[in-house]
């Protein structure tokens, strides 16, 4: 079969199933049959015609777990299940250079700069294929990619064991990153977040959350004896979040913002210089992120059963980008082309 299924994107909230010729292979890539992708706030921003670099017609998606269909030299063998890093690198940046592909100069990724995976096959370079162990459900594997960014939001961050660690945001990226900071130590993890629904998740998984009508700052005072966060996550990326970063962290913190300001924001740099505290952004990850992210998968480290995720055939993408949307009965929207019948 020469053809396949695939999502277009052909402008501002819309989107529709097409028949597109399988996607050519240049020399020494891979081929990779989607098994699912997963729907996040990029997506979102595209789908809405909202992102800076993103233009129709195009097939979303950088979230995915899939098998290799057509091997090359470097990837996994036929049949291996693999996620994958979906960064795209110029390799002659200062940044590149120096080994740091993840902040290169002109970093695009697919599903944004170059074709996604909202498509039942998607043609990769093989240094971005990761093999999955085997015994993985190809579902969970989908969360590599975004659990790569809180394991690097979490590595830059300084966190020490026993840390009281604040979390801005219970979206996908908020939670992981709660995850992730328990995981390797944190003494008390406290998370806000303004939906009901996702207070509920967040509590349910065993995290301290401030409760409506309190704020952050209030919760960590009491719990801190007036200190603070010793380390705090912005995953929110909302101006109400930058305006109180500083009085939620101690003396000495450490301010790690995770989720991406679509614009210039106020953040009370005089407190950053009399707290003397330490303010690091978070782009993407790392490939050593990503294959730290898939071995917490494979081991169950975090209890990923317990993420809420909800799966829509890729022919009822437009029901996947409105809930998605919605954000009121599940952390993470997944997309599959598969059917019964073609799964391995």
């Amino acid at each position: 079969m020469d053809t396949m299924t695939a999502a277009l994107w052909t402008g501002p909230d819309e989107v529709g199933m097409i028949t597109v010729d399988r996607p050519e292979v240049p020399e020494g890539w891979a081929l990779i049959r989607v098994a699912y992708n997963g729907v996040c706030g990029t997506d979102l921003s595209i789908f809405h015609g909202k992102h800076p670099r993103a233009s129709a017609p195009l097939i979303m998606g950088h979230e995915m777990s899939g098998w290799v269909e057509v091997a090359c030299p470097g990837s996994p063998p036929v049949g291996s299940l693999v996620t994958v890093e979906p960064l795209i690198t110029c390799g002659q940046c200062k940044a590149c250079r120096d080994g740091h592909q993840h902040v290169c100069r002109n970093l695009g990724l697919y599903g944004i700069d170059a074709p996604g995976a909202m498509a039942q096959y998607v043609a990769l370079p093989p240094h971005v294929v990761h093999a999955v162990p085997d015994g993985v459900d190809p579902l969970t594997a989908t969360l590599a990619e975004p659990l790569a960014v809180a394991v690097h939001a979490v590595n830059l961050s300084g966190m020490e064991p026993g840390d009281t660690v604040a979390v801005y945001g219970a979206g996908p990226i908020g939670v992981l990153t709660a995850m992730v900071a328990r995981h390797e130590g944190a003494g008390t993890v406290v998370i806000t977040e303004p939906s009901p629904w996702r207070r509920q998740v967040a509590e349910g998984l065993g995290f301290n959350v401030v409760a409506d009508g309190s704020s952050m700052v209030e919760t960590l005072m009491g719990l801190t004896d007036g200190e603070g966060a010793d380390t705090t996550f912005d995953t929110a990326a909302h101006p109400s979040v930058a305006a109180e970063l500083t009085r939620a962290t101690r003396v000495l913190g450490r301010i790690v913002v995770v989720g991406v300001y679509k614009q210039p924001v106020a953040i009370d740099l005089q407190a950053v210089c009399f707290k003397e505290q330490s303010l690091v952004g978070v782009r993407v990850y790392t490939s050593k992120d990503m294959a730290r992210a898939i071995e917490l998968i494979a081991s169950d480290a975090l209890g990923l059963d317990r993420f809420p995720t909800k799966v829509f055939p890729l022919a009822d993408v437009a029901l996947a980008m409105a809930a998605a949307t919605s954000g009121q009965d599940c952390l993470k929207v997944l997309l599959t082309p598969m059917d019964d019948e073609v799964q391995p």
